[in-house]
């Protein structure tokens, strides 16, 4: 089992230094002085991939037709950012330089990434438009996505693409990329002879069974899965199963156990529960889901991590409502931004 000290997570701070930087501005809405703009506009950029040196090159023309983010001043200062998802060899963003006082700004610049066409054909590309407050509150101009996975790549000429909101669930999609069958129980204090121990109380985690998961290439995946308890992101939290080989219906049956909760921190923590596909590239990320109370903060700091959906939020409740008992759902998987944690 996983201990937690003193009802907090150990290295707690480090786990929320880390985890407040995952996905920051991605995820960041617009300052309160400029909420509600419109997205509206397009973006032209062109794809290539060098097979020799292993580098996949967007190069990013102009935009055209952008918002304007500060009506008094008829202001926009814009600039594109690039990521992958879902980005698990944690590639990470790449920006273009600030273009200033415009709304049909002309960048020609590439951003490059160094990595292996077949695991590009597992990623998709979001380009996103961004204002460039000088305080430091950016502000979302409009994105378009590139399924990678389908792309020709013989294609290297210039596209027009129209920006797009963000969906519902952040900067992601939503898919069908399967479900998940899992039983919850609290067991509030642990005894130590005859004296109940505080923050003694234990989470326990059943993962039964996935279902549906999604092809890659038309092939079952290896999968395994992974839980942490947030906002400990330290390697002694980290647990995992056995990797399951080339089934779309894995049983795990498997029980983890993470001790040191007080119920003051079923409040505060979020169980992260990942799925992924073993890949002798790098392993990808099929999707998970987060059991918390949705509150968008933990101990007092603003994270984007607390985004449980309504279902999640109910079993995590369910859970807390009903100590010693098992309770038990069937939840959908949902693409997940993973709390990056330094490898190790």
């Amino acid at each position: 089992s996983t201990h937690w000290r003193n009802g907090h997570p150990p290295s707690s701070n480090s786990g929320m230094a880390s985890v407040s930087s995952v996905s920051g501005s991605v995820l960041s809405v617009c300052s309160t002085d400029f909420t509600g703009v419109e997205v509206q506009g397009t973006i032209q950029f062109s794809i290539s991939y060098v097979e020799r040196l292993r580098e996949f090159n967007i190069f990013v023309v102009q935009c055209q037709n952008l918002a304007i983010v500060d009506p008094k001043r008829r202001r926009t200062d814009p600039y594109v950012k690039s990521y992958l998802v879902p980005d698990s060899a944690n590639l990470g963003k790449r920006k273009t330089s600030v273009k200033k006082r415009t709304l049909n700004p002309t960048y020609k610049e590439s951003l490059m990434y160094r990595v292996q066409m077949e695991y590009l054909r597992t990623e998709v590309l979001y380009l996103s438009v961004w204002h460039n407050d000088m305080f430091g509150r950016n502000c979302f101009l409009g994105q378009t996505e590139v399924d990678l996975s389908t792309w020709d790549f013989g294609n290297t000429d210039i596209n027009s693409f129209f920006l797009k909101p963000r969906t519902p669930n952040g900067d992601q999609p939503a898919d069908n990329s399967g479900e998940m069958r899992l039983a919850v129980r609290y067991l509030p204090q642990v005894s130590h002879g005859e004296r109940m121990l505080p923050n003694s109380g234990e989470v326990h985690i059943w993962i039964k069974n996935c279902k549906n998961l999604p092809l890659v290439k038309g092939a079952p995946v290896d999968p395994y899965l992974k839980c942490v308890i947030l906002p400990d992101t330290s390697k002694k939290g980290r647990q995992k199963t056995r990797v399951l080989k080339k089934t779309a219906n894995p049983v795990f049956n498997h029980t983890m156990v993470y001790d040191g909760f007080g119920e003051e921190d079923l409040k505060e923590a979020c169980v992260e529960l990942t799925v992924w596909d073993q890949n002798r590239l790098a392993n990808r990320l099929i999707g998970g889901l987060r059991l918390s109370l949705g509150t968008g903060s933990s101990y007092g700091v603003s994270v984007t991590w607390m985004d449980s959906t309504a279902q999640e939020v109910a079993l995590w409740e369910r859970m807390m409502n009903s100590p010693h008992e098992w309770i038990e759902d069937v939840l959908p998987l949902r693409r997940v931004a993973t709390a990056k944690t330094k490898r190790k």
